[in-house]
């Protein structure tokens, strides 16, 4: 009897971490697709000025070509936020507004290669107003609880990437990776 109740209990929690892999996998791309449209739409249409993205919703694409990456950016950064694609730091700047840009994401799903990375590797941001080039300046590792690499300063663009690490830890793990890129060209 035990065996069969410890069998039961297996295969329940087997069913419901695969169920949550799957929608986490649906939910990206949903997001995905809306980011797509959003940034596909005429850009001179949207005024960057007047762009301000609601808790939840896909804001524009991180394109990453070193690990052939296409990713939705989402404003916000809490569970679900991050479970739809790269969370966009609330409090962080975007592009064109001159401080710091603030992107984090798990390193189980959007960052999962993240550590492929190297000094002088490209990213994009495309926005519904323009794209944006960064090329990437600098990386360290940081305890969970630092918070310091968040300096939210406006006296120029900086785009910061944020991940847990290492990169094949189980659980909780308790340090940060975080890329540093500075921009290379304009928008569009």
């Amino acid at each position: 009897m035990l065996a069969i109740a410890i069998i039961i209990s297996g295969t329940v929690i087997l069913g419901i971490g695969l169920f949550q892999l799957w929608d986490m996998k649906r939910q990206g791309q949903v997001s995905l697709k809306t980011a797509r449209e959003f940034v596909q739409e005429d850009q001179k249409a949207v005024k960057k000025e007047a762009f301000k993205p609601e808790t939840g919703e896909a804001s524009g694409l991180l394109l990453i070509p070193k690990i052939e990456a296409e990713l939705p950016i989402v404003e916000g950064t809490d569970s679900d936020d991050l479970e739809k694609g790269v969370g966009h730091y609330k409090d962080s700047f975007y592009p064109d507004e001159n401080g710091q840009i603030v992107l984090s994401g798990h390193r189980d799903t959007v960052f999962r290669k993240a550590g492929d990375l190297k000094l002088g590797d490209h990213l994009t941001l495309k926005m519904p107003y323009g794209d944006y080039s960064y090329e990437i300046v600098g990386t360290k590792i940081v305890s969970a609880d630092d918070t310091s690499i968040i300096t939210l300063q406006n006296s120029e663009e900086e785009l910061v990437l944020t991940t847990c690490y290492p990169f094949s830890y189980v659980g909780d793990a308790p340090d940060r990776y975080i890329i540093y890129a500075k921009r290379i060209s304009e928008g569009n």
